[in-house]
């Protein structure tokens, strides 16, 4: 019998979630959380053998429950399950150790199977997030911008001119415009909200609100 743990802080997902995989003969939930601190306690106190991960939820999100839980429990798997596909986030769960990454709206056989395939230690990952993952791969190593122009381009991003980041950085305001400037010619783009948008996705910089 495999032992699966369900994070989500939406009840009625986690509850028609919950109950298709209690339906199946060789699957049983053995715990819900509705955060990640949650989760980490259902854990420790059910030894599953898969835990289920929504990524963003009040208090604790999912990659960093994921990130702690790799560390008290390496033999626990973790399956990503979300609405979210962007490349930061993606990048995000695999960098913190989950054993695939699936989307909502998976069919839920697909889901039942994807729980199976992680718990023979198989890597699951929904066809879209595969296929982002090959471009990013695939794409031409570039230039990674410095920390001080990620430092930059946060202020940006929070809705900063260059002379109120220069103030909050103590540099001046030509030098934020250099720094941007060479972060344009690392993304490849020519404008401010590109720099933003394209920095996100590459999970450079957190998606605003995180």
């Amino acid at each position: 019998m495999i032992r699966v743990v369900v994070v989500d802080d939406h009840p009625v997902v986690r509850g028609g979630v919950v109950g298709w995989l209690d339906a199946q003969p060789d699957l049983s939930v053995v715990a819900q959380a509705s955060d990640g601190a949650e989760a980490l306690a259902m854990v420790a106190a059910t030894s599953p053998d898969v835990v289920l991960m929504d990524l963003r939820m009040p208090g604790m999100d999912g990659v960093t429950a994921t990130e702690r839980l790799a560390v008290a429990h390496p033999d626990v798997r973790v399956l990503v399950l979300t609405t979210y596909d962007t490349d930061a986030d993606i990048v995000r769960a695999v960098e913190a150790g989950a054993a695939g990454y699936l989307l909502k709206d998976v069919p839920l056989p697909q889901l039942a199977d994807a729980v199976r395939a992680a718990a023979r230690g198989e890597t699951v990952l929904a066809p879209p997030v595969a296929a982002r993952l090959v471009s990013r791969l695939r794409a031409p190593a570039v230039d990674a911008p410095t920390a001080r122009e990620l430092e930059v381009l946060r202020g940006v991003a929070r809705g900063m001119t260059n002379a109120e980041i220069g103030r909050e950085l103590f540099i001046g305001e030509a030098t934020v415009k250099t720094h941007l400037l060479r972060v344009f010619a690392k993304l490849g783009v020519d404008d401010r909200t590109r720099a933003v948008m394209l920095a996100v996705e590459r999970g450079l910089l957190e998606p605003p609100g995180a």
